[in-house]
């Protein structure tokens, strides 16, 4: 099975989406926190690709947001997962650890 050309632009789809399945609302900057914390700071999102990326999750219903007070106090925008975000979730993580499987049975190659 091919993978998509958008496979790597899914990734960060499925980084946000899982960093969110604890079901908790996290702003922009934390969200990206917990991915590199996650990761022990081997990935790093950037603000000019976790923003759009949050208004194309939200457009596909895949999460939604809430305006709020951050912990010092300032206004930011919560995301949440949605139920859809979830099954969107299980999807990407099923292709993800295909696409994964598929190059390690290459890097084993004798």
């Amino acid at each position: 099975m091919r993978q998509p050309r958008d496979t790597l632009h899914g990734t960060l789809d499925l980084l946000v989406l899982r960093s969110l399945a604890d079901g908790e609302a996290y702003h922009g900057t934390a969200i990206a926190d917990r991915i590199a914390e996650a990761s022990a700071d081997a990935l790093s999102v950037e603000e000019g690709s976790l923003y759009p990326a949050l208004h194309r999750m939200e457009e596909a219903g895949w999460v939604t947001s809430k305006w709020n007070a951050s912990e010092n106090n300032r206004r930011a925008r919560y995301y949440r997962i949605t139920p859809k975000g979830r099954r969107q979730l299980a999807r990407a993580t099923r292709r993800w650890t295909t696409h994964v499987d598929a190059v390690l049975r290459v890097l084993k190659m004798a």
